[in-house]
C-alpha cells in the first residue's frame, strides 16, 4: 500500500516540500544541478516561483498549460535521486522528466545534440536496493514518445537509445583525466564495450530514476544535452556549446510536457 503524506501540510524531510506547497502538481522536471532549476522553471513560466532549498533539493513551481509543474534538483548520482522520487511520490508527483547534460558515446551524436534515453544500463548502486539487477531500467513509453515528438517538432537534432548510468564520473566512465589518472583493470576497455553494444551516452541518474518509477507504478523519461563527445576526447564542451545543449533540452522538455498535459 502506498505511503502518502499523512496531511497536505506534512513537509518531507529531505526535499522540504509538502503536498500543499505543490498546489496539485503531478509533473516534475528533475535536473541534477540546483543551478539549473530557476532557469528551467522560468523557461516554462516567466512567473514561476521559488519554493524551497534544502540539501541538494532546490525547487520552483511553474504553471504550464494550466497545470502546476514542479522543477526540482536531485543532486548528482543515484542515491540523491532516491530521496527525490520517494518523497515527491508521497506528495503526489506521478511523472518525472530528467533533464541534464551527458557525454555521447557514438560518432553521430555531436556536442549540442539531445539524447533521449529509453532505457539505461544499471551501473549505479542505489537501484539495486529496489530491484534485482535483472530488472530492467526502462523509461515510460508515453513520456519517451512525447520527448521524441517534441524534438522532431522543434527540429532539434536527437537520438533515442540506451544510456549508461554510472556512480563515478571518472573511472566509472573510463575517464583518465582524474587526479590519479588510473582506471582499475575491470573498467579498462568498458567504454568500447558500451559503444559496440550501441549505447548512446554516459550519465549518472537515469537508471535509478527509471527503476524506482517503474517499481512504484509511476512514469519517467530523460532528455539530456550532449556536452562531451567521448569518441573525440574526455573534455567538456566550451561554454557556448554547453549553453546550446542546455537551451535545446529546455525547449524539448517544455514541448513534451505540453503534449503530456494535453494527452492526460
Amino acid at each position: 500500500m502506498a505511503n502518502y503524506a499523512k496531511t497536505d501540510d506534512e513537509v518531507m524531510y529531505h526535499v522540504g516540500l509538502s503536498r500543499k506547497m505543490l498546489e496539485g502538481a503531478t509533473y516534475a522536471l528533475v535536473p541534477g544541478d540546483p543551478g539549473r532549476v530557476e532557469g528551467l522553471a522560468k523557461a516554462l513560466d516567466s512567473n514561476a516561483k521559488f519554493l524551497a532549498c534544502h540539501r541538494d533539493y532546490t525547487s520552483w513551481l511553474a504553471t504550464l498549460s494550466g497545470k502546476k509543474v514542479l522543477v526540482m534538483s536531485t543532486g548528482m548520482g543515484g542515491p540523491c535521486v532516491t530521496f527525490a522520487v520517494e518523497e515527491l511520490a508521497r506528495i503526489g508527483v506521478k511523472t518525472f522528466i530528467r533533464i541534464g547534460t551527458t557525454g555521447s558515446l557514438q560518432d553521430d551524436l555531436n556536442i549540442g545534440d539531445v539524447v533521449i534515453d529509453k532505457a539505461a544500463v544499471r551501473l549505479d548502486g542505489a537501484s539495486k536496493a529496489y530491484a534485482p539487477i535483472e530488472y530492467p531500467a526502462t523509461a515510460d513509453l508515453d513520456v519517451t514518445i512525447a520527448l521524441r515528438d517534441a524534438a522532431k517538432e522543434l527540429d532539434v537534432p536527437f537520438k533515442i537509445g540506451v544510456g549508461v548510468s554510472t556512480d563515478s564520473f571518472w573511472p566509472g566512465q573510463e575517464r583518465y583525466d582524474s587526479f590519479s589518472g588510473y582506471v582499475i583493470k575491470n573498467l579498462q576497455g568498458t567504454m568500447k564495450d558500451w559503444q559496440t553494444l550501441g549505447c548512446m551516452n554516459y550519465e549518472m541518474e537515469a537508471a535509478t530514476l527509471f527503476t524506482l518509477t517503474s517499481v512504484f507504478g509511476l512514469r519517467a523519461g530523460s532528455v539530456c544535452g550532449v556536452v562531451a563527445k567521448r569518441t573525440d576526447s574526455e573534455a567538456v564542451a566550451p561554454k557556448e556549446m554547453y549553453a546550446l545543449g542546455e537551451k535545446r533540452f529546455q525547449q524539448v522538455a517544455k514541448r513534451a510536457l505540453e503534449k503530456l498535459i494535453a494527452a492526460d
